[in-house]
């Protein structure tokens, strides 16, 4: 896949050993997965949606650095959902980790790290208030650094956790060296964040409930699967990969869940995840991938997360895989007809079911009907509806 790099981008992968001879620990192997979440607009490219939400949905001891409390808004229309950075070693050594995030920021982050965004010619401290930022990210350059990460093979240190069930611990059940920062321990690295780029799948819906996908990079993109949930009845049909464009058949809402998350693993597993890792990122997602709407699912290389997220290691693994799959709700006719009807009959349950993804939706509907914008945002309003269910 080929991606314009500024000279300022071709600055930010160099290795963070630039200028001495690179370490290689022959011994290390680091993987990784995560998810890029975005809304496809009227052209098939992402739109702006409330990617942060208005409530957490990880435990408190992960660092948040008070993003939902801001009152200015970041406007963004991917949101980079839980990647998390495993280690294999069989002896304790010590790492340096960065990972830069062009056209984003990070968000959330555990353990202890420095949260950093570009200011002039150099990543200095994210201010805790925001000032000087550029809030729509088109400009905004994001990295979070962990220094002296200690990979600790076959020992148990307590990890921290709280009372409830929480997706964030599915990701434990792995077999990944601990790895300690300071005082802090978990199995992996953590972070997410919010940006602005462009995902390498465009996708448009027509009247009959086809999808059009086209891949606006050059390598294909494997796995692309169109996912739909309609009140609890599911269908799923896979597209294998994508080189150029396809159009997509609406699925038959008969599918298995236990045989879409079995085809979901192995193709993770084909990619380059190991089976544990492959598991622990279905049991991570499942209600989200597979929650109420329409949408694409498909599966990015390591070469393409490099793209998008440089990764800077020092020692670096003798081998790596980054296995990130991409998400793209789909404003459907159907969804436009369930959510204009929920409205009309004040149905607060069926709109909670599409709440983080309404904002567009409501733009599609309103453009195709302006003279009931009035009365649908009314209606919001007297409910206090907010576009930011924990999902």
């Amino acid at each position: 896949m080929h991606f314009p790099k500024s000279p300022l981008a071709i600055l930010l992968i160099t290795p963070i050993f630039c200028g001495e001879t690179p370490r290689i620990a022959q011994d290390l192997t680091v993987h990784e997965w995560g998810t890029f979440t975005s809304v496809a607009g009227d052209d098939g490219s992402p739109v702006d949606w409330n990617t942060l939400g208005s409530c957490s949905d990880l435990p408190k001891f992960v660092n948040d650095f008070g993003f939902r409390n801001f009152k200015a808004t970041i406007q963004g229309t991917v949101r980079m959902e839980t990647p998390v950075m495993y280690f294999y070693t069989p002896r304790e050594l010590d790492v340096n980790v960065k990972v830069v995030f062009p056209k984003g920021v990070m968000t959330e982050w555990y353990p202890q790290a420095d949260n950093q965004i570009l200011q002039g010619a150099s990543l200095r401290p994210l201010p805790r208030n925001l000032n000087g930022i550029d809030l729509s990210l088109r400009s905004a350059t994001g990295a979070i650094e962990w220094k002296n990460v200690k990979v600790q093979p076959d020992t148990s240190p307590i990890l921290p956790t709280e009372s409830g069930p929480n997706r964030y611990y599915a990701a434990r059940e792995t077999d990944a060296a601990p790895i300690t920062v300071g005082d802090q321990h978990e199995k992996f690295l953590f972070y997410r964040g919010v940006g602005r780029f462009p995902v390498p799948l465009s996708a448009r819906v027509s009247p009959d409930g086809k999808v059009l996908v086209e891949n606006r990079t050059h390598d294909p993109v494997a796995s692309v699967i169109l996912f739909e949930n309609h009140a609890g009845r599911l269908g799923y049909r896979k597209a294998g990969a994508v080189q150029d464009a396809v159009t997509i058949d609406s699925p038959s809402l008969d599918g298995s869940l236990a045989q879409l998350e079995a085809d979901l693993e192995s193709a993770l597993i084909e990619q380059g995840l190991f089976p544990k890792e492959a598991k622990a990122m279905v049991a991570t997602w499942q209600d989200s991938w597979l929650e109420e709407g329409s949408r694409l699912i498909y599966i990015l290389s390591t070469r393409v997360v490099d793209a998008y997220l440089p990764l800077q290691m020092d020692p670096a693994p003798s081998a790596i895989a980054r296995i990130f799959v991409g998400r793209v709700e789909l404003i459907t006719p159907d969804a436009e007809r369930t959510v204009t009807a929920a409205i009309a009959q004040s149905d607060w349950t069926t709109l909670d079911l599409y709440a983080r993804f309404l904002d567009p939706i409501l733009s599609r509907i309103v453009a195709g009907n302006p003279s009931e914008a009035d009365f649908i945002y009314r209606t919001l309003q007297a409910r206090h509806v907010s576009a930011g269910t924990c999902r």
